[in-house]
């Protein structure tokens, strides 16, 4: 078993999480999105994606947010995603470790295209 080298935290700019969802849930998606930009003015919510972007196998939205949003975001994600599936993961630099190593899944985990991403 070889060791592992602990990362601090201090090397996460920001996180990201992404709702995903298809065209049956987009009208449960958007009532999380909209109670979500009220609740949490200071995040940024990206564009709707109506089709898999990047490494995400699934239709999504992104919302971007600074680490002391991390405990509030992830919280409300948990307790009101209504069965949409949530990825969460930090910003590092490392963009192939912060999907495949330091991910959160609320939901099923989904299979990643990871080959998009740069280490």
């Amino acid at each position: 078993m070889s060791v592992v080298r602990m990362k601090p935290v201090s090397e996460i700019e920001n996180y990201h999480a992404h709702v995903y969802y298809d065209a049956a849930c987009k009208p449960a998606a958007a009532a999380l999105r909209q109670e979500m930009e009220a609740e949490f003015p200071d995040a940024v919510f990206g564009r709707w994606h109506d089709r898999p972007v990047g490494p995400h196998p699934d239709w999504s939205f992104q919302i971007a947010f600074k680490a002391d949003l991390f405990q509030p975001i992830v919280s409300y994600l948990a307790l009101n995603r209504g069965g949409l599936v949530v990825f969460v993961h930090p910003q590092t630099g490392d963009s192939l470790a912060d999907h495949r190593d330091h991910a959160i899944w609320m939901g099923a985990v989904r299979p990643l295209a990871l080959g998009t991403l740069n280490s």
